[in-house]
């Protein structure tokens, strides 16, 4: 049980400094207490604290610079509270920067490869996106499917492998991240789609490093409108 809550215990004070971030409390640029002060607020190590914010720390939150100590950096969408567990914002930047490198390659192939039923099967789910922002609803499934046929139609059945394994997590993060657009504006989920077509413009004229580089600008995207820039 000891062992169970020390793991745990990184997890809420990464929680509780980002959520500190969220409210405003620490500000970007602003320094955040030293370690030994956190380690006594939250009664434990400061090995256990570096734990935690050497996480933040890789998530781009906050900065360590030699004499000037620890400051924010950026300060995440705070709206991502009211659709998953703040401890999970690590797990998803993971797999947004994994999918940057794969998924980019898939559609540089499948503009090279795609035939014209690879082709309408894009052009489908992207229809069905409209449909979705139409009826005002979140459409995860429907968002995987549109880059799970980018992937198909790279002919490389590694990349559709690959797709499959992590489809949870994908779903996940797909799933926060049309959250917060629904949570905005009509015009961030206009640019969500724009950019799902410019993929798709890019594979249709062949255009392998328009459509590497379509891929990689919407998921870095995707990731920045939920982390900051």
């Amino acid at each position: 049980m000891n062992d169970r809550k020390t793991k745990g215990l990184p997890d809420q004070i990464y929680g509780d400094i980002l959520n500190r971030i969220l409210e405003g409390e620490y500000k970007e640029g602003e320094r955040l207490p030293t370690e030994h002060a956190l380690a006594e607020r939250f009664a434990t190590s400061r090995p256990t604290v570096r734990e935690a914010l050497a996480r933040l720390r890789a998530d781009g939150i906050i900065t360590t610079r030699h004499g000037s100590g620890t400051t924010v950096a950026r300060r995440p969408d705070p709206d991502v509270r009211r659709f998953a567990p703040l401890e999970t914002l690590s797990d998803i930047r993971r797999c947004y920067e994994f999918r940057i490198v794969t998924e980019a390659g898939a559609a540089a192939q499948a503009a090279l490869k795609a035939d014209a039923d690879d082709i309408a099967a894009i052009q489908h789910a992207w229809e069905e996106l409209e449909r979705i922002i139409e009826a005002q609803g979140i459409g995860a499934h429907d968002d995987f499917m549109f880059h799970l046929a980018v992937a198909r139609a790279s002919k490389n059945p590694f990349f559709i492998t690959v797709m499959s394994f992590i489809e949870e997590q994908i779903l996940f993060s797909m799933n926060l991240s049309r959250n917060l657009s629904l949570v905005k504006t009509v015009e961030r989920q206009r640019l969500v789609q724009d950019e799902h077509m410019a993929v798709l413009d890019a594979i249709r004229r062949g255009d392998a490093a328009g459509a590497e580089e379509a891929m990689r600008a919407h998921l870095q995207n995707a990731l920045e409108r939920m982390f900051g820039s």
